[in-house]
């Protein structure tokens, strides 16, 4: 299985630390965002991985580079200014993805859960890890049957960012800017939507203050990544 990571947003929230450095670049717990991904999905046994860039995407080449060095082969894809959007990026890469699900991991986010314990069920479109709704985001996004079949209503859960995604899921789709949700919803009305429910540790990383909160809980030792330990202290 390949993945991609979506690292192509400007990161409004986060300024004014984004204005230089791009969100998966910032350093919480003594590694950057984007080095957690790079590592579990190392460690999940994916080796290909496509970065799709535009908001400083120089530098983001500039550090990761072509993945040597983590055990993997990374290829990038450049949207140019403004951003395609989740579902247009997406659909950007496709060629450099490939025809089999792909895992996908939003840039911004931190999760302790191993990206080895997502399994698509047969017949879906996107598997998606979901998680109990965030204060900053109380409306949710989706609800969860036992059987793992993902319902518009209830909406007790948030979508989290991370997934596996089939590449038929954009059959139709013209490239351009989108968003990926309505795409999501398709895939729901078809039955074709599936998901897990994470009930471990997860940020989204948007703003400097839960930059800053997250630092203190991995360096006090309070959550822990699967790959990478951060310093204490």
């Amino acid at each position: 299985m390949k993945a991609m990571i979506l690292a192509a947003g400007r990161g409004e929230r986060m300024r004014p630390l984004s204005n230089v450095t791009p969100k998966p670049l910032l350093e919480v717990g003594g590694y950057r965002l984007i080095d957690y991904h790079l590592a579990a999905l190392t460690q999940a046994g994916i080796r290909e991985v496509v970065v799709n860039l535009s908001w400083h995407g120089d530098r983001i080449r500039e550090a990761i580079g072509d993945g040597v060095r983590q055990g993997l082969r990374i290829s990038y894809s450049p949207e140019g200014t403004p951003p395609l959007g989740t579902g247009g990026g997406l659909q950007r890469a496709l060629p450099l993805l490939g025809a089999d699900p792909f895992l996908l991991v939003n840039g911004d986010v931190w999760i302790d859960l191993p990206f080895e314990k997502l399994q698509q069920p047969a017949g879906t479109l996107a598997h998606l890890v979901l998680i109990a709704n965030p204060p900053h985001h109380p409306r949710g996004d989706f609800g969860l049957e036992p059987g793992g079949r993902v319902v518009a209503a209830p909406t007790p859960l948030t979508y989290s960012g991370l997934a596996i995604l089939d590449p038929q899921l954009f059959d139709g789709c013209e490239d351009g800017r989108f968003p990926l949700k309505p795409l999501l919803d398709r895939a729901l009305a078809d039955s074709k939507l599936s998901g897990q429910r994470h009930d471990g540790f997860w940020s989204d990383v948007g703003t400097p203050e839960r930059l800053a909160a997250l630092d203190v809980m991995l360096r006090l030792g309070q959550v822990r990544h699967p790959v990478l330990q951060s310093p204490v202290g």
